[in-house]
């Protein structure tokens, strides 16, 4: 039998015990602090921030002032974590029953409801009181709205009890293009309301293949998502119906105020999307095997070169 022993001379105040404490309890730290990032869905957060900064730089034709933006950025990033958190604790009956889920922090026990409930509700708070105070009334407002929206609406409500859930939930998503408008201009111009519609529509074709991918889990879970209670034709239709519609909406922001510098590679990566859509549901309607994660990397860089375009758009 073998027995692994601390060696004292890497504790030279000669307390083996201790320093094997100490370094357990830094790793604990660790992971409850990974643990309650890991509940605002990091991930999620910087695809919304993605599209806010664009938003502000057109809305202001340049660069807004850098206090205005981190404002907006920290809020921003505080009013999405503190959906994602809410989001987490409502649905943490579901996510146990979901491989996809199962190792979230809630369903591990790593941190226990009320204390997601507390977390996010701070972080609700915090983010609306730093819109208040520093940008204008209707960011805050929309802000509010947005996290009310998706934890009372579309979580706790539309998840659960339709298949066009996801349509329902599209406004939550886009929001953050409404926010950083109005945080620079007090109001919501016709531009606007097209990058808004434009990442509205880009949720279905977004998400509907990883709903595809994850249909045996969403169906053990009992939650309708539209591949689950819908026939392949069905789902087909929606997918391609709103590609084509987040394409033709991106185009129709073209003339509000922007140029070829934002109309060329949009146009570019609008027809691969498109491309990208039409082979997907071919490959469904075929029963070849879908690879359905495909269009849905494809469409997260899809959204990140537009809103790119309008950034440079803006400062060009």
């Amino acid at each position: 039998m073998s027995m692994i022993t601390e060696r004292p001379a890497s504790n030279p105040a000669g307390h083996p015990a201790r320093a094997v404490e100490g370094t357990v309890a830094r790793r604990d730290v660790r992971g409850v602090i990974s643990a309650y990032v890991a509940l605002t869905k990091p991930r999620i957060v910087e695809l919304l921030l993605v599209t806010t900064v664009p938003a502000m730089m057109l809305a202001d034709g340049g660069l807004p002032s850098l206090w205005l933006m981190a404002v907006v950025l920290i809020g921003g990033s505080l009013a999405a974590g503190a959906a994602s958190v809410l989001n987490c604790y409502i649905d943490r009956d579901i996510d146990q029953l979901m491989r996809r889920t199962k190792r979230r922090p809630l369903p591990a026990h790593t941190v226990s409801p009320r204390n997601a409930l507390i977390f996010g509700l701070v972080l609700a708070a915090v983010s609306i009181a730093l819109m208040a105070a520093f940008t204008n009334l209707l960011a805050a407002g929309l802000t509010l709205a947005a996290i009310a929206y998706y934890d009372l609406v579309y979580t706790l409500w539309l998840k659960r009890s339709t298949p066009t859930n996801t349509f329902w939930g599209g406004a939550c998503g886009a929001a953050p293009v409404l926010i950083g408008w109005a945080a620079v201009t007090g109001s919501l111009a016709p531009a606007a309301w097209g990058l808004f519609a434009v990442v509205f529509f880009w949720q279905m074709p977004h998400f509907y293949p990883l709903a595809m991918k994850y249909k045996d889990d969403y169906a053990r879970a009992g939650i309708p998502m539209l591949p689950v209670v819908a026939s392949t034709r069905r789902v087909n239709a929606e997918i391609l119906i709103f590609a084509w519609l987040t394409v033709l909406t991106s185009l129709a922001v073209w003339p509000l105020g922007l140029s070829a510098i934002y109309g060329v590679p949009t146009l570019v990566v609008g027809a691969i999307f498109v491309v990208e859509a039409h082979r997907l549901c071919r490959r469904a309607t075929r029963g070849e095997a879908v690879k359905p994660m495909r269009l849905f990397h494809w469409s997260t860089t899809y959204l990140t070169i537009v809103f790119v375009a309008v950034a440079l758009d803006a400062l060009i």
